[in-house]
């Protein structure tokens, strides 16, 4: 299954995004989304599963969780947005997969086993930070990620 995830869009939904995002069976959104629209139109996509991010407010937030744990063919994915507040072992609960956002920062690590995927943000730029979503092909029990930049 090819999964697309996307963090800290901002409000801002870029065609690159879009491009990139276009052969997804299904989207995680990690927070910081904006506004509604946004998930509107990634759901024009594939089906879109979302947290909210430390800047999501209003009604239309308080009805997105802050945090979310699937099952993508047969693999443990939990979906936060800020990463130094998981509460628990992944290893021990048996959640392969950690995807989170906030930092901005795209990385992929793997540690004892769990892999953390940060897919970076695909809003506005800060700083001096490349702009990028992740791209989680999942096959069985194998999971790899990719970190894709958007050339914006």
């Amino acid at each position: 299954m090819k999964v697309g995830v996307i963090s800290d869009t901002h409000g801002l939904v870029r065609p690159e995004a879009i491009a990139a995002l276009a052969n997804s069976e299904l989207i995680l959104h990690a927070g910081d989304i904006g506004k509604p629209e946004v998930l509107e139109e990634l759901k024009t996509i594939a089906p879109v599963i979302a947290v909210r991010g430390n800047n999501d407010k209003g009604a239309w937030a308080n009805a997105i969780p802050e945090r979310e744990t699937i099952t993508i063919e047969g693999l443990s994915v939990y979906l936060l947005h800020i990463a130094t507040e998981l509460d628990f072992n992944p290893i021990t609960t048996g959640v392969q997969i950690v995807i989170s956002g906030h930092s901005h920062k795209p990385s992929i690590q793997k540690l004892n086993g769990v892999l953390f995927l940060n897919p970076g943000s695909a809003g506005p730029r800060r700083f001096k930070l490349p702009v990028t979503i992740a791209q989680l092909q999942i096959t069985g029990t194998l999971a790899e990620a990719e970190i894709v930049p958007l050339d914006v």
